[in-house]
């Protein structure tokens, strides 16, 4: 099957990686997708290596070298170094004002019949107070930690 995406570096590509490569001062991915790069490179002087090859030299999968190949072509040099950035950031469930409501309560008296808060005891009051829809357990030990405070 012929490549769809072929690499072809320009002079200053090339010694751009191979600066980043003889430094090794780079991030373990970057390293390796420069290498990648340099050996699928099929411009004049270039090795041209086959993708089977690449992998078993730099010990890497076969998607990983189309995927560098593919981001090189449509993206660029850099892109083709850097992790795409993620999406799965998450929004923040609670704000400052939210945070602070829940120190408030995490510092109050422990319900009836309970030494102290539980970080589930916790979340269920601070949705049945109507600050927030729904908070999970979880959410409350990390804000809790954050600002470390005790439960009791």
């Amino acid at each position: 099957m012929p490549k769809k995406y072929r690499v072809t570096l320009t002079d200053e590509e090339r010694e751009q990686l191979t600066a980043l490569i003889s430094k090794g001062k780079a991030a373990a991915r970057a390293l390796t997708h420069a290498r990648i790069l340099l050996k699928t490179d099929e411009a004049e002087g270039g090795p041209a290596w086959t993708d089977g090859a690449v992998c078993e030299a730099l010990d890497v999968g076969l998607c990983t070298v189309m995927r560098v190949r593919e981001r090189f072509v449509e993206e660029g040099l850099d892109a083709a170094l850097r992790p795409r950035p993620s999406s799965y950031a998450q929004p923040r469930k609670l704000d400052g004002h939210l945070e602070a409501q829940l120190i408030t309560l995490a510092c109050s008296e422990a319900p009836e019949g309970r030494a102290r808060w539980t970080l589930r005891l916790l979340a269920d009051r601070f949705v049945q107070l109507g600050h927030v829809e729904e908070i999970s357990h979880e959410t409350v030990r990390q804000t809790l930690k954050k600002t470390k405070r005790s439960r009791g």
